[in-house]
């Protein structure tokens, strides 16, 4: 059984390649960005962004260490919930995956989070920025100050998608004793 980031992995695996756009709306220290980089190159480009601007540095010197090429990747020192607005519009409608891992920057301040309000927007956002089959994949955590409203917020939404051109998966695991991450993954059907 894949654990949910990996799992979360694997979805973007199925959706992107080599000159794709994909959008990392939780850059943190750069795990994701960086895959999805190795997912979309050459020839794609990677949107990531943060609202801590340690985040950002982190994620750029990763990618740098990691010979990821300038024209690879755009990062954005701002909250997801802005990302409709900060992508250039010819991207609009084109994007194959976005990823989000909810909750803190790991090693960080753990009091500056996500939010319900600011990622539900995000998500809403997102939705109009994926090309048809594209995916929009949510890692959900839990165990922070507001991350089970949030993670209420993100569950609720998905399943109003009904009959929106979506189709909405959980993927969580049953029988922790402490609250694992879960995955909720959309993807565009038209």
């Amino acid at each position: 059984m894949l654990r949910a980031v990996a799992y979360s992995h694997q979805l973007l695996q199925e959706r992107l390649a080599p000159g794709d756009m994909a959008i990392d709306a939780t850059a943190g220290n750069g795990q994701d960005t960086l895959f999805l980089t190795r997912l979309t190159r050459p020839g794609g480009v990677v949107f990531a962004f943060d609202v801590q601007e340690t985040a950002i540095d982190a994620t750029r010197r990763l990618l740098e260490r990691e010979g990821v090429s300038p024209d690879g990747f755009q990062l954005f020192h701002a909250g997801h919930e802005t990302l409709r607005e900060m992508i250039p519009a010819r991207w609009h409608g084109l994007i194959g995956a976005v990823i989000f891992n909810l909750g803190y920057l790991p090693g960080s301040d753990k009091t500056v989070t996500t939010s319900a309000a600011n990622t539900v927007a995000a998500m809403k956002a997102s939705l109009t920025m994926l090309r048809p089959g594209g995916v929009l994949v949510m890692v959900v955590y839990t165990g922070h100050p507001g991350g089970t409203e949030e993670a209420e917020a993100v569950l609720e939404f998905a399943k109003d998608l009904t009959g929106d051109g979506f189709h909405a998966v959980e993927y969580r695991t049953l029988n922790a004793r402490s609250s694992p991450p879960f995955v909720i993954a959309m993807e565009k059907q038209r």
